[in-house]
């Protein structure tokens, strides 16, 4: 086996691993033996459990890095992008469950890394604001703080995926096929939320 593909095993497995067990409770053991290869191994490619993590989470970025660069850039029209931003971003977790953990826990423990692996997939929030603030000034939305919005957009995402074992509890029986199905509706309310939110009537 060569070495790129030995890599792409490894970062294939850890994932799966990621998903089914979470960050803190998957072991570097667990990933060589689901790579099918020793843990000498594993640690020659990938030193720690957080640099395997790292680059983990860095080819999940560059999937959607178009995604990004086009939210954050171009001059799609701002509700377009809000829709689009908010199918993709649940798509995304839905398809990485381990994400938000990670992203909860990298910004308590090394925030200052989490933004360099963002920045370098594209992840520029500049060109964004600066077209809320021409839409704004243009009369076409309601007078918001950008960064604001921006993160309004963010939590009312995210929020569910990090409350999911309280949110199933309480409101959804605890049911991962109810959890499912509230998450696919929360696609279009999201978006429907907040563009009701910031549009001048």
């Amino acid at each position: 086996m060569n070495t790129i593909n030995t890599e792409l095993l490894i970062l294939e497995s850890a994932k799966k691993l990621f998903i089914i067990n979470g960050l803190e409770k998957t072991k570097m053991q667990q990933i060589a033996d689901e790579a099918g290869i020793n843990k000498s191994l594993l640690h020659y490619y990938f030193r720690t459990k957080d640099k395997l993590f790292e680059a983990v989470l860095a080819g999940i970025l560059a999937e959607i890095a178009p995604m990004l660069k086009t939210f954050f850039g171009g001059d799609t029209p701002i509700f377009t992008k809000i829709e689009r931003f908010v199918e993709t971003y649940i798509n995304l977790i839905n398809k990485n469950p381990f994400l938000p953990e990670f992203v909860f826990n990298e910004l308590n423990r090394n925030p200052e890394n989490l933004v360099r692996v963002m920045i370098s997939a594209g992840v520029d929030p500049d060109a964004i604001l600066q077209q809320i603030e021409a839409e704004i000034e243009s009369g076409k939305i309601k007078n918001i703080n950008p960064k604001q919005l921006l993160i309004n957009i963010l939590a009312l995402t995210i929020f569910p995926f990090l409350a999911k074992p309280i949110v199933k509890r309480i409101l959804l029986e605890n049911d991962e096929a109810l959890f499912n199905q509230f998450i696919e509706e929360r696609k279009a309310l999201v978006s429907e939320f907040i563009i009701n939110a910031i549009t001048i009537k």
